[in-house]
């Protein structure tokens, strides 16, 4: 089978980094083909219906931010974002297991982290003079662990620092990018509430970033390809000639592209001499089928307890634990009974165990440290028609659903450029 002669776009992978792509190109006028392994798009962003609960449940509990423009970007491209819901204000109530002491961190509507200069409004106990710290992480020169640039004591670190990037960045925070935590107060908390603002998903992710997104690529012409898993790349004159699927071989046209939005353990397989990061950190995510009290916030934070983040939404509770390599071995109905009882007491619910599922992602992320950070790889590649996209590639931004889709961008960008330098 040959490639278009006019021109195609062979795009491998369905997740979200590949699907931006694809979306970014549908109106170029070019041929698109996506190339997805499994039965199903999304990756590690999707959704599924769980017969031990009967509830469509996410893989995992994604968030996304107000100020998280590209996200936001493709679902009103693909007429989704109104199903991203939140609150009015950027509220983010937090509760300490160990004292039971309960707070919420108001970053209100503006432009400017005014909410630092209210005692009101900002984390118990601090002083306006303790967010210098903030400031001078955010625009650190260089990158080193953040435990060598900010100091873990006192209630600051503990109450906001932590776990806002323990979320974002899936890492212990004192071993975490300096670097890539800093991109992230840049683009989020000195931006104030209006880039703070939390929007969830709560008809599933894949009803918002996923499947829609399939289906306005399907309207536009473009090809969706499941259980079509790449087995090889055949290289020479600093181009992709050949997309090797085992049952069949594409060979690729002078005016084809490939973009190569697969995970980065993948890329190191296909593509020679890749630096990509090899180092990963799980999250577990467990969905419990139960009504959570009447106007209990969407979203809690959890200090001192083995839950980081709990989400409710109707009829379900949903409770996030990153880099949660100390639940790795245990037994999944140890890990929900453990987790439960953080819900119950935050909750004030019985402490029996309600219907659940776990869902366990071992390579959730890359390490989000200094060393794994430099091996990112930029989108473009030594070999002219060869472009990647991923979250592990060097956007700048930890692996989140915004680094996924401002990769696909970028690829995307990167393929009308060549097309245009082409011609």
């Amino acid at each position: 089978m040959r490639s278009s002669d006019s021109g195609t776009i062979h795009i491998i992978g369905a997740g979200l980094a590949g699907l931006a792509a694809g979306v970014r190109l549908a109106d170029r006028g070019r041929a698109i083909i996506i190339h997805e392994a499994t039965e199903q798009p999304g990756g590690r962003c999707r959704s599924y219906y769980d017969e031990t609960t009967g509830m469509l449940i996410d893989n995992g509990t994604h968030l996304v931010l107000s100020g998280n423009h590209d996200a936001r970007a493709f679902a009103r491209k693909i007429g989704t974002e109104a199903r991203l819901e939140g609150p009015a204000a950027a509220d983010f109530p937090f509760v300490d297991l160990a004292t039971n002491k309960r707070w919420t961190l108001q970053f209100g509507n503006g432009f400017f982290p005014w909410w630092i200069f209210d005692k009101h409004r900002r984390v118990p106990q601090t002083s306006v003079f303790d967010y210098l710290s903030l400031a001078r992480l955010a625009w650190a020169s260089t990158d080193k662990p953040l435990g060598e640039v900010i100091s873990d004591a006192g209630p600051l670190y503990k109450r906001l620092i932590s776990p806002f990037l323990l979320a974002a960045l899936n890492i212990e925070p004192l071993n975490a990018s300096s670097k890539l935590a800093a991109a992230l107060i840049r683009e989020t908390l000195a931006q104030g509430g209006k880039a703070c603002r939390p929007l969830m998903a709560r008809e599933g992710i894949g009803n918002v970033f996923i499947e829609p997104a399939v289906n306005y690529l399907r309207q536009r012409g473009v090809t969706v390809s499941f259980k079509h898993e790449l087995h090889g790349l055949r290289f020479a004159d600093h181009r992709v000639l050949e997309l090797d699927f085992g049952d069949e071989v594409v060979s690729l046209g002078e005016n084809d592209t490939v973009i190569l939005a697969v995970p980065a353990y993948a890329a190191d397989r296909l593509v020679p001499d890749l630096q990509a990061p090899s180092s990963f950190r799980p999250i577990v995510n467990v969905h419990f089928r139960v009504d959570s009290p009447h106007s209990f916030p969407p979203m809690i934070g959890v200090v001192n307890g083995t839950s980081d983040w709990i989400f409710s939404t109707p009829g379900r509770i949903s409770v996030t634990v990153s880099d949660a390599e100390r639940l790795s071995r245990m037994p999944r109905e140890a890990i929900a009974r453990e987790i439960w009882k953080d819900v119950a007491a935050v909750m004030k619910l019985p402490i029996e165990l309600p219907p659940w599922q776990i869902v366990r992602e071992r390579r959730a992320t890359f390490a989000a440290t200094p060393e794994e950070n430099a091996k990112r790889p930029q989108a473009e590649t030594e070999w002219d028609n060869l472009f990647l996209a991923g979250d592990w590639t060097a956007t700048g931004l930890p692996a989140t659903l915004e680094g996924a889709i401002r990769s696909g961008n970028r690829a995307a960008d990167l393929v009308k450029l060549n097309r245009q330098i082409a011609a």
